[in-house]
């Protein structure tokens, strides 16, 4: 039975590619985080990439020089910071703020006290970071959809100019 907050694992008529970008300290826990998040993109037939960095700060940077290429539809960000500092924080809020820009990510970046916690709380972290940005992409799926012409809208990305040009008809 599902717990509140579970989704379903979804499917996709025309499977977007994802970026995994995980961090390899604390590797021990992060090739667990890494190795849940492949069997949930596998299980939805989703391609994806990796892309390894140091350490969980470099996340969020990776994410966002990624972004650039328009290559991926959506990240899986995976990394631990253990100790009780403000890494964790800076670092979620970092991915956020690149959340905020539109971009769909699955956060699986523990923040915890100890490594024992940090590998209690890893247990189903990397899956569920996959079915977040899974999600996110299926809503912006659902939220931006091609336009249809209506209004004063275009039908097309193409913008006609009126008057004279240099006969390009195009912006």
């Amino acid at each position: 039975m599902a717990q509140h907050g579970d989704l379903p694992t979804l499917s996709f008529d025309d499977a977007p590619r994802v970026l995994i970008v995980v961090s390899v300290y604390h590797s021990d826990i992060t090739d667990k985080l890494l190795a849940d998040a492949k069997d949930r993109l596998n299980a939805a037939n989703v391609p994806f990439d990796i892309a390894e960095v140091p350490g969980a700060l470099e996340v969020p940077i990776a994410i966002r020089l990624a972004c650039n290429s328009d290559k991926y539809k959506g990240y899986v960000a995976l990394g631990c910071i253990t100790g009780n500092n403000t890494l964790g924080v800076e670092t979620t809020r970092s991915l956020s703020e690149l959340g905020l820009q539109g971009l769909c990510i699955g956060n699986g970046v523990l923040a915890a006290e100890s490594h024992e916690q940090a590998k209690e709380y890893a247990k189903n972290a990397g899956a569920a970071a996959a079915n977040a940005a899974l999600h996110l992409i299926a809503l912006n799926n659902r939220f931006n959809k091609p336009t249809k012409g209506i209004g004063f809208k275009p039908a097309s990305e193409n913008i006609i100019l009126a008057g004279e040009t240099d006969g390009n008809k195009t912006a």
